[in-house]
């Protein structure tokens, strides 16, 4: 504001100053004080001019111009307000009848069968689902080549997820699959929720355990984010024992918090386990 008004005061004085019709020379003006304003020479073309015209040194855009678009901004429309607004009186409801009184749940057709009613059903969702992540013994392999996993110590789906063999959306669990079976050249120890037959035997070829067993949503959590229950000052849950349907689908119940050994599968199992560990 204050060089728009020293500009104006500026060019108005000297188009308003005194015309000297002798040849005078005319020293040229300093403005060191305006170093804001910039100056080009041309020839006197108006009364009253000295030759100098003035145009601004700074950039035309400034914070006190900006603007919104012509049309970018459009004021409600006020309904019941008189009817020089055009939407006065009935608000553009009309005279009478249902659709100006009041209004109606969604869906409602008059009384008649709604769409949703004469439209048959299809199929069902299941209540019982379970949906579980898969996961190849290629990218295990892979993964324990770069050093992100210990293949001497009982790899739960909490390192699968640590190491990023799985993601955040695990769902019901993890499906350890056969993708990659020819890289495991080592015995390995796995505990998951689910495993096909191609990965299970390549697993046990090389000498290594794979088991399955059963986590609850509760469960789950406990044995992937065991510091939420300890930032919320709560106890792991104890592990929840597989539904009947799904006894024959797993080999044991989850353990809490998350294992370090595995568990042997039988008694000879057990014993061998015992001596390698004594």
């Amino acid at each position: 504001m204050l060089r728009r008004r020293i500009t104006s005061l500026l060019s108005s004085s000297l188009q308003n100053g005194p015309i000297y019709r002798e040849s005078v020379k005319i020293s040229q003006p300093s403005f060191q004080n305006f170093p804001f304003l910039r100056f080009s020479r041309h020839p006197i073309s108006s009364i009253g001019s000295l030759g100098w015209q003035f145009s601004r040194a700074y950039s035309l855009l400034s914070l006190n111009d900006l603007q919104d678009n012509k049309g970018a901004r459009k004021q409600k429309t006020r309904k019941g307000r008189g009817i020089g607004s055009g939407k006065g009186k009935t608000a553009g409801r009309g005279h009478k009848g249902q659709k100006a009184r009041g209004t109606m749940k969604f869906g409602f057709e008059g009384g008649q069968t709604p769409l949703r009613r004469r439209v048959p059903k299809r199929g069902f969702k299941n209540p019982f689902s379970l949906t579980f992540q898969p996961v190849g013994l290629g990218k295990i392999a892979k993964l324990i080549n770069a050093g992100k996993i210990d293949s001497s110590e009982l790899i739960t789906m909490k390192t699968l997820k640590d190491s990023g063999a799985i993601g955040k959306q695990i769902g019901d669990g993890a499906r350890l699959m056969g993708r990659g079976a020819e890289h495991i050249q080592w015995p390995i120890h796995l505990e998951v929720s689910r495993v096909t037959a191609r990965a299970k035997a390549a697993v046990e070829a090389a000498g290594g355990s794979v088991r399955r067993v059963h986590y609850n949503k509760l469960g789950l959590r406990a044995l992937l984010k065991p510091e939420w229950f300890e930032k919320k000052g709560r106890l792991l849950p104890r592990p929840a024992r597989p539904p009947p349907k799904l006894q024959d689908k797993v080999d044991s119940i989850g353990r809490l918090p998350a294992p370090t050994k595995p568990l042997p599968f039988a008694t000879e199992d057990a014993e061998a386990m015992s001596t390698a560990l004594a």
